[in-house]
C-alpha cells in the first residue's frame, strides 16, 4: 500500500499540470459544499442566538386569548383568571430542571413614562416580584435593587435599563430622579443590564421584524405591589422560568404551563390558556427554511463534483493507455491483477484526496471571504470537513475503478507489444 501511494505522489508530481487540472473539479465542488455548510451553521447559529439568547435558558410562559398574547393595555382579562398562588409558584419551582422562576406583569410603556417633558416612546412597564432579576439574569449596573421592604410595602420606586436611561435623561445619571408612570411618580433607584447579555445581530428588515420586539427600546421595573396602584386593579400574572440548559428549556415550559392552566376557570367562555414560548421550536423552523433553500445550492456545487469525478475517470484512462507497457512488464514478471488494480486505484484515490484537502482549506477561506463582504456569518464544521475528504475518496474509488479493471485486464503479451 506504502509502495502503491508512493508510486502515485510520484506520478502525479511527474504531470502537475495535468494532475492539477483534473483536481480542480474536485477542489471545485468541495469549496463550494464546504463555503455552503459553513454559511448554513453559522446562520443557524446566529438565529438561535438572537431567539435564545447567549446562555440565559430562560422560558416565557404567557396568557394567551385565542392563540396571540393578550395585551391589557387594550382588553380585560375575562372572570377565572386570577392570581397565581405562593403554593402553585413552589410547585412549579420544584419542577425538574428548573433552576428559578418568577412571576411578573407587563404593558406598553408608550405615552406612559415620562421624565419631565420627555417621554419614552416605546418599550414595556414590567411589575415583578422578588424573584424576577434573578430567574431573568439581570444585574445592577449603578444604584440597587429592590429591597424587601420595597415590596412588602409597594413603595413607589423603579428600575430602569440603560435603553431608558440613554432616552429620558439624555446622558445624565437617572440614579435618584422622579419618574411619572401613568401619572404616579417613582424614584429611580437602580439601572440594571443583563448578565447574560449579546449583540442582536440585524442584517436585513425581515431579521428587524423577526427579532426585535419593543423590549429592545426599553424595560421600566416597579415592584409588583404597585401594579394596582398604577392600573387600578391586579392583573393576570405572567411566568419567567430559568432552565438547567438550553436542552431542557421546551420541557420546563410545558410542565409550567400545564400547571398553570389546571388552575384557570375561565367562566364566560373566552379562549384563554397559558402558553410556554417555544424558542427552540421557532428557532427550528426558521433554519428548516433557511436550510431547504441552501440544499438546492449543495445539490448545484455536488454536479462539478460528478464532474470532476468524470474527468478523474478520463484521465485514469489515458494514464492506463501511456502505461501499457509498463503494466505488461509488471505482469510479466508475476504481478497479479490485485498488485495492478490497487496501484491504479490508489493512484486515484491519491488524486481525488488530494483535490479534496485543496478544496478544504479552500472553501475554508472563502467561506471567510463571504462572512467579510456582506457579513453573512460563518461557522467551519469540522464534521463537514473531515466528509468533504471522504468523499472525495469514495469519488477516486468510483471513478477509478473501471481505469483500473482495465489496467488489471490487459493481456501480458499484447500490453509488451503495445507501442
Amino acid at each position: 500500500m506504502l509502495e502503491n501511494i508512493r508510486l502515485s505522489f510520484r506520478g502525479i508530481w511527474s504531470h502537475k499540470m495535468r494532475s492539477f487540472l483534473t483536481m480542480l473539479g474536485i477542489i471545485i465542488g468541495i469549496a463550494a459544499i464546504i463555503a455552503i455548510v459553513s454559511t448554513i451553521q453559522g446562520t443557524n447559529e446566529q438565529i438561535e442566538k438572537n431567539l435564545i439568547g447567549s446562555g440565559s435558558n430562560n422560558v416565557k410562559v404567557t396568557l394567551q386569548k385565542d392563540g396571540y398574547d393578550m395585551d391589557l393595555s387594550y382588553e380585560t382579562a375575562p372572570a377565572g383568571v386570577t392570581e397565581v398562588s405562593a403554593a402553585t409558584l413552589d410547585s412549579i419551582k420544584e419542577l425538574d430542571h428548573v433552576k428559578n422562576a418568577a412571576l411578573y406583569r407587563t404593558r406598553q410603556a408608550s405615552n406612559a413614562v415620562y421624565y419631565l417633558n420627555t417621554a419614552l416612546s416605546g418599550g414595556n412597564i414590567t411589575g415583578v416580584d422578588d424573584g424576577y432579576f434573578d430567574t431573568a439574569s439581570y444585574v445592577v449596573m449603578k444604584g440597587r435593587g429592590f429591597s424587601k421592604n420595597d415590596y412588602a410595602n409597594a413603595r413607589r420606586v423603579a428600575l430602569i435599563d440603560e435603553s431608558v436611561e440613554s432616552s429620558l435623561f439624555s446622558g445624565e445619571s437617572a440614579l435618584g430622579k422622579t419618574v411619572e408612570i401613568q401619572g404616579y411618580p417613582f424614584t429611580v433607584v437602580g439601572v440594571v443590564t443583563e448578565k447574560d447579555s449579546y449583540d442582536l445581530v440585524i442584517n436585513s428588515m425581515d431579521d428587524y421584524y423577526m427579532y426585535a420586539h419593543d423590549d429592545s427600546q426599553g424595560n421600566v421595573f416597579v415592584p409588583s405591589g404597585t401594579w394596582p396602584v398604577i392600573f387600578g386593579y391586579d392583573e393576570p400574572q405572567n411566568l419567567l422560568l430559568k432552565a438547567d440548559s438550553t436542552d431542557t428549556m421546551a420541557t420546563v415550559g410545558k410542565a409550567a404551563e400545564e400547571i398553570l392552566n389546571s388552575n384557570l376557570n375561565v367562566t364566560d367562555g373566552s379562549d384563554v390558556t397559558y402558553k410556554a414560548q417555544d424558542l427552540q421550536e421557532q428557532a427550528k423552523q426558521i433554519q428548516q427554511l433557511s436550510q431547504s433553500t441552501n440544499m438546492m445550492l449543495i445539490w448545484i456545487a455536488g454536479i462539478s463534483l460528478l464532474v470532476g469525478g468524470i474527468g478523474v475517470m478520463n484521465i485514469m484512462l489515458v494514464s492506463v493507455t501511456e502505461r501499457t507497457s509498463e503494466i505488461g512488464l509488471k505482469k510479466a514478471i508475476g504481478a497479479g491483477k490485485g498488485a495492478i488494480l490497487g496501484q491504479f486505484l490508489t493512484e486515484a484515490v491519491v488524486l481525488t484526496s488530494l483535490g479534496g484537502l485543496v478544496g478544504v482549506l479552500v472553501g475554508v477561506i472563502l467561506s471567510k471571504v463571504i462572512s467579510m463582504l456582506n457579513g453573512t456569518p460563518t461557522a467551519i464544521s469540522p464534521a463537514a470537513a473531515i466528509l468533504a475528504v471522504l468523499f472525495s475518496m469514495a469519488i477516486g474509488i468510483i471513478f477509478g475503478m473501471l481505469p483500473s479493471y482495465k489496467a488489471a485486464n490487459l493481456n501480458p503479451i499484447d500490453a509488451l507489444r503495445h507501442e
